[in-house]
């Protein structure tokens, strides 16, 4: 779409960590606006697919905002730091930085852990009109515990192990997953429009953990199931962006 552009941003959470984000803008005030969060160990231009994606979406009249959480990417902190508790925060400073910037309607859009995330800010900050989710997780600790073991030279971390190779984290990390409640929160959500998308084949996130959170959340909610989707959609990402390129286009210039 002509007159948008990639401009490099950065804001602060309340951590007083400096955030990197790439914003994909109109230059025009009060547009609408999505806010794009990555999955656990990820980045924000996803291998160049969420960059892609947001000019793909700026058909719909979006302007796009791809940030690392603290921790992760080019942002600052340690990965060994993060928690729930901090990427809702991180998230809730990038709305802010929207606001800031005369952002119209904002929609949250994660995948993964980054669902998880934009599900439990949702429910506590009413600025965002829309939530869109890609295999997020509703088990957290049956998730999380499934990968890690205790750290034999330091008792307050854990290893995981996964695909991404050895990974640490401080068992706060635990300390602090244990306090949410992904799908009640998810019913707080309501009656802003929730979308959940997830993977029939997904080895990581149950498909069962989609169900959980629609049968919690309320009315207006659609879940889709991506037959054969794994938890990446590796074959089937445009048509994961189409469906959510169709419901984003409900919430422009509402």
């Amino acid at each position: 779409m002509t007159g948008y552009k990639w401009e490099k941003i950065s804001f602060k959470n309340s951590r007083n960590e400096e955030l990197a984000g790439i914003f994909y803008t109109s230059g025009q005030k009060d547009a609408p606006t999505l806010i794009v969060c990555h999955g656990f160990t990820g980045s924000k231009e996803g291998g160049d697919k969420a960059c892609r994606m947001a000019e793909y979406f700026s058909q719909a009249g979006y302007d796009t905002l791809l940030f690392d959480f603290a921790g992760n990417g080019e942002s600052q902190g340690k990965f060994e730091d993060i928690s729930l508790t901090g990427q809702i925060d991180d998230l809730k400073c990038a709305v802010d930085w929207c606001k800031k910037r005369d952002a119209g309607n904002i929609v949250t859009l994660g995948r993964s852990f980054g669902g998880t995330t934009v599900i439990c800010h949702a429910a506590e900050d009413n600025r965002v009109v829309g939530v869109c989710t890609w295999a997020a997780a509703a088990r957290l600790m049956e998730l999380f515990t499934g990968f890690a073991d205790d750290d034999p030279d330091d008792p307050e971390k854990v290893i995981l192990a996964g695909d991404e190779g050895i990974l640490y984290l401080k068992k706060t990390f635990f300390d602090d997953i244990q306090r949410y409640d992904v799908p009640q929160l998810a019913s707080r959500i309501a009656p802003r429009s929730l979308l959940i998308i997830h993977g029939t084949k997904d080895d990581v996130v149950s498909p069962g953990d989609a169900q959980l959170i629609y049968s919690a959340a309320g009315n207006p909610k659609e879940l889709i199931y991506i037959e054969g989707g794994d938890h990446q959609f590796e074959s089937h990402s445009s048509k994961v962006w189409d469906i959510s390129f169709n419901w984003l286009k409900s919430f422009t210039n509402t």
